[in-house]
């Protein structure tokens, strides 16, 4: 239930923010915002990549109280596409590789094959996370508001989905092709 809570409240950020903007203080959402992220800590598994996130979500909370302002809580999506990116990649360089990892966690003895599948999946998230995040970027330095909740608190998702679809469909297509 605490891991449902936390996917929530990382879901619903851009919303908050959007609703939030011009009705509520930068300074006083970016409090409410960080009291929720340090409720839902506790049921963070704090590996590398989360410690990296956590890091930077507290730096731009604390920029925006500090400042008063709302453009470090819409910089919150181009933080978790640089940490997911920069985990995935690392995972290239450093093997096995993301989608590996995950894929293991069904399947314990993948063939030789999926091997190769899996660091040629992760590629593709990985570019994902890029654009995704290059985007985001864009959309909170020069997008309206309501553009910028569109793409970070709507679309992205939408996106993010039909990729997981896309590769599932593949990867269905490639097991049968290469392995029972």
């Amino acid at each position: 239930m605490t891991i449902f809570l936390t996917v929530v409240v990382a879901l619903a950020f851009p919303l908050v923010v959007w609703l939030g903007a011009g009705k509520i203080e930068p300074r006083m959402l970016a409090v409410l915002l960080a009291i929720i992220f340090l409720t839902r800590l506790r049921a963070l598994n704090l590996g590398a990549t989360v410690r990296w996130l956590f890091v930077a979500t507290l730096a731009l909370l604390t920029a925006a109280i500090w400042a008063n302002a709302l453009l470090p809580l819409k910089l919150y999506p181009v933080v978790v596409n640089s940490a997911m990116l920069g985990a995935f990649f690392y995972s290239l360089v450093v093997p096995p590789s993301m989608v590996e990892r995950i894929a293991r966690l069904r399947e314990p003895e993948l063939p030789l094959p999926a091997i190769g599948y899996t660091r040629q999946v992760t590629q593709i998230w990985c570019v994902f996370f890029a654009v995704n995040g290059t985007i985001a970027l864009a959309t909170a330095l020069w997008a309206s508001p309501a553009v910028w909740w569109f793409y970070n608190g709507f679309l992205a998702y939408i996106l993010m989905g039909v990729l997981f679809a896309a590769e599932y469909c593949v990867r269905v297509r490639f097991k049968r092709r290469h392995y029972a």
